[in-house]
């Protein structure tokens, strides 16, 4: 007979995704437009640093060059136990998107005040998957003004909270 108790089961979660790296410094420095999931070319160390949840998306973008999407100033720690063929912990990456895709961001980050920003980094399905998004940058009193409503709704959350409890 098993350890477990009777009828327990374990909890599954509805997200396959194994998140590797969030990016939340672009969700408040940027306003998101559109959003992509694109595959990336990696090397084997580089997988194996990413399975062991070891990676920045903090100043990375993505860079449109000659109809291909490269994915620049991510850092990906050198794998400790790999040799003299580790990789370069900030190389550009390539993403594999599809042609209308790149052709659609090409234009769109062209535009002034647009940018190409990863905002997840994840495995799906055994495979490496960034989420990238089209944006445009916020200026300081758009990102006040973001912080004051969050701020509100939890204040006034808090309050429908403590009038429930108490009535």
């Amino acid at each position: 007979m098993s350890t477990k108790a009777k009828g327990a089961k374990k909890k599954k979660s509805d997200d396959p995704r194994q998140v590797v790296a969030n990016n939340k410094k672009a969700r408040h420095d940027f306003v998101i437009e559109d959003v992509f999931e694109a595959g990336i070319v990696l090397s084997g160390t580089e997988v194996k640093a990413l399975r062991m949840g070891r990676a920045s998306l903090l100043d990375g973008y993505v860079a449109i060059d000659h109809d291909e999407a490269w994915l620049e100033n991510v850092h990906i720690p050198e794998y400790f136990q790999g040799t003299w063929n580790n990789h370069t912990p900030r190389r550009k990456r390539k993403l594999l998107l599809h042609r209308e895709e790149i052709d659609r961001l090409g234009v769109k980050s062209r535009e002034k005040g647009h940018t190409i920003v990863p905002l997840r980094l994840y495995f799906l399905d055994g495979r490496a998957k960034v989420e990238i998004a089209l944006a445009r940058g916020k200026k300081e009193f758009d990102k006040r003004q973001t912080l004051r409503e969050q701020q509100d709704m939890r204040e006034a959350r808090r309050a429908i909270r403590h009038k429930e409890l108490l009535g």
